[in-house]
Formats: structure tokens, C-alpha cells, sequence
């Protein structure tokens, strides 16, 4: 009775130890459940970026129409600027000039800004009194890589309003952007 009495005891010891933690398998299955999470998750950041360069691009454009038409009342010998360098400038190295006449921010200046590319163009010409005057002028954004920091190219002018862009990435804007 002794012996039975026994056994009775190791067998309700042996049921009710349990287990803290978790097993193996559920760890493999929880890190595989967030490996899918992210995979699914890893395109949709991709076109989010895009999309923000995009917004970036359309925004600069706007600032530099701005800039453009600020330099054309500031200097009206010269009318608008042909280079985004005479729009940018240094504040630190003078006053402004015509040559740099610190309207944009440097990043913008230089012409790289958040994947695009900005560059002005096209631009028109008037002697008046022997000096040329700047009349008109085209600025274009197109994309570093197409497809990996933006699809569209954008395209303003002189006359603002809403750019034009160009559904392959490049500066033929024939598109009205709404």
C-alpha cells in the first residue's frame, strides 16, 4: 500500500508541471507571421517615397517660380534668371547680386533636391539698350532613377500655374497636372 500510495504522488507531480515560456514551434511561427507582415509592407514604403519626391518636386517648382518672380522685380535690367545658381547664393559670402541672389535654398540651388533633378532652360531673350534681358524661361524636374525616385517629370514656366509633367519621367510636359 505503501509502494501504491507512491506511485499516485509521482504521477500527480509529473502532470501538473508545466511549462513557462513558449515552445520552439511557436517562435517560428510568430517570426514568420512578421516576415510576411513586412514583405507585404516593403512595396508599399517603395511607392510611398516615390509619391513624397513627387510632392517634393511639384512643391520646388513652385519655389523657384516664386524665386523667379522676386529676381525679376529685384532686377529688372535682367528680368528672370537662366541659372539656378543666380537664384541661390551663399548668405554668408555678401550681399546679393544679380549673380547670386540668395532666393533659394542651397539644396535647391545646386539643382538635387529630394531624387530630382531641376534644371531652368529655354530661356528668351530681349536686347533692350544693349543689355539682355531674360524674358522667359522653362524649368524642368525629372527624376534621378525613373521608377526608384520618381515616375513623372514636371515642367513650369514664366507663367505659372499648375506644372505639366511628362507620364515617362522626362521634359516632354504635355500632361496638365490636377
Amino acid at each position: 500500500m505503501n509502494q501504491e500510495n507512491s506511485n499516485c504522488r509521482f504521477r500527480r507531480a509529473s502532470r501538473s508541471v508545466k511549462s513557462n515560456g513558449f515552445t520552439l514551434m511557436e517562435l517560428l511561427i510568430v517570426i514568420s507571421i512578421i516576415l510576411i507582415l513586412m514583405l507585404m509592407a516593403i512595396p508599399t514604403m517603395g511607392n510611398m517615397k516615390k509619391h513624397a519626391n513627387e510632392t517634393s518636386a511639384i512643391q520646388s517648382l513652385h519655389a523657384i517660380s516664386m524665386a523667379q518672380i522676386q529676381y525679376e522685380s529685384t532686377y529688372p535690367a535682367n528680368g528672370y534668371a537662366c541659372t539656378l545658381a543666380s537664384l541661390g547664393g551663399d548668405p554668408t559670402s555678401g550681399a546679393p547680386s544679380p549673380a547670386a541672389a540668395q532666393m533659394l535654398q542651397g539644396d535647391l540651388a545646386s539643382g538635387f533636391k529630394s531624387g530630382y533633378i531641376f534644371t531652368i532652360g529655354n530661356c528668351t531673350k530681349v536686347s533692350i539698350n544693349g543689355q539682355d534681358r531674360i524674358t522667359g524661361y522653362t524649368v524642368t524636374a525629372v527624376p534621378q532613377t525613373v521608377g526608384k525616385s520618381g515616375d513623372r517629370g514636371f515642367c513650369s514656366d514664366q507663367y505659372g500655374g499648375a506644372p505639366k509633367y511628362d507620364p515617362a519621367g522626362g521634359t516632354n510636359c504635355t500632361q496638365l497636372l490636377q
